[in-house]
């Protein structure tokens, strides 16, 4: 792949060329080892082959599981002894992640040069959060990254945890959901219109329910392959949509006001706000720097916000319990009153620790419970669509029975 770059030499030169390259860390690498900084890399359109190229190193990423695995020994090699280099050279032979491999040999290049690991991580935004990359910085400067790493890891470890629980919990209904579709669109493919025929045959009146059916039925069967297109094009038209911007504000206001899924989405918030701010405190951060980077790690745009008023409130010299208080109908009361004492304590990180144990306990009791709870919703819906459907069908041959008498 082609890359146009400007890097300056060792006597401060600017050079400007093309070369051929992997991708761009390679490229970047290549540069180093010939003693020139890198200042810009951007690829050039080489065709089809770039694009696939690009498209390849796309899918392969660095997933959460690697970037826990990542801390929790790199964490366990400072502590034994081993350089920070050395570590990181160790990690990269190790690794088989190729997106990864590159991101060491970067990080271990700057190590190198005399650059610090948060500064090498913050060049890789779409890999390490702002979080991440924080809390390193924090560690370096208080003389104990192994430690900050260990608890990024942790951390890390917990929020995958609760996601990876509620995203389970919501997999069975889902699988059941898609499964009534396809039998759904099969019945009515194949089954209705035989019965249609039958019905026909015998002159039935037939109701306005039956009616509907049947010409849903004729539908599918003489275009059931353009009926699972319009299927699978109104999902992925659903999916894009939900993740379009302008929809964000209306999905995040329904998640947090649908029964049962919106206390959960709450308790969700609550324990993601407790524990990065929490961790960030422990390790020396800044509170305002702190919950810069809570807004960030929270998904939905209300929390967002919220942490943003809270953010200017203590600029401004207010209690920082303040802003979650006026808002208890996103964040609970034990929030605001346990905030309130880790100010006054000066225990405030403690505090916040104590309200992330407490939530995330709760999420993870109430993902348990969560399939129960659907289970039923569930029946009611499956027993109604069967329902209609048998009474549809199923009344045009009571009245047949009925004329034959």
């Amino acid at each position: 792949m082609l890359f146009s770059y400007r890097a300056k030499s060792k006597t401060g030169e600017i050079t400007e060329a093309t070369l051929e390259a992997s991708d761009r860390l390679a490229l970047a690498h290549d540069l180093r080892s010939r003693g020139y900084i890198p200042i810009s890399i951007s690829p050039q359109d080489g065709g089809w082959a770039d694009k696939i190229s690009v498209f390849t190193g796309l899918l392969s990423k660095v997933n959460v599981n690697e970037q826990i695995i990542l801390t929790k020994n790199l964490s366990g090699m400072i502590r034994a002894g081993l350089s920070l280099y050395r570590a990181l050279s160790v990690l990269k032979k190790q690794t088989k992640n190729s997106v990864l491999g590159k991101i060491l040999n970067s990080l271990a290049d700057d190590i190198n040069a005399g650059g610090t690991l948060s500064s090498g991580l913050s060049k890789f935004p779409e890999t390490f959060s702002k979080l991440f990359v924080s809390m390193t910085k924090a560690g370096e400067e208080s003389g104990n990254l192994a430690g900050a790493l260990s608890d990024i890891g942790m951390n890390l470890e917990k929020m995958h945890s609760l996601t990876k629980k509620i995203r389970g919990a919501l997999i069975y209904p889902g699988v059941i959901l898609s499964a009534m579709i396809v039998l759904g669109v099969l019945m009515f493919a194949f089954v209705v219109p035989t019965l249609a025929s039958t019905f026909k045959e015998l002159g039935v009146v037939l109701p306005l329910s039956t009616r509907v059916l049947i010409f849903i039925g004729n539908f599918f069967s003489n275009n059931l392959i353009l009926t699972f297109l319009i299927i699978i094009s109104a999902a992925l038209g659903l999916y894009f949509l939900f993740r379009a911007k302008f929809m964000a504000k209306y999905i995040d206001f329904l998640i947090v006001r649908v029964p049962i899924i919106g206390n959960l989405a709450k308790e969700l918030n609550t324990a993601r706000t407790a524990r990065t701010l929490s961790s960030l405190l422990s390790s020396g951060v800044s509170i305002i720097r702190a919950v810069e980077i809570a807004e960030d790690v929270v998904q939905n745009i209300y929390y967002k916000k919220i942490l943003k008023e809270a953010g200017l409130a203590i600029e401004k010299g207010a209690p920082f319990y303040q802003t979650f208080k006026i808002n208890d109908n996103f964040y609970p009361v034990m929030m605001s009153e346990m905030i309130q004492v880790g100010e006054e304590t000066g225990k405030l990180s403690d505090m916040l620790l104590q309200i992330a144990l407490f939530y995330e306990e709760e999420v993870e009791n109430k993902t348990k419970n969560l399939s129960t709870i659907i289970e039923p919703l569930l029946m009611i819906i499956i027993g109604s669509g069967v329902g209609f459907f048998a009474i549809s069908m199923i009344s045009p041959l009571y009245s047949i029975l009925g004329n034959i008498e």
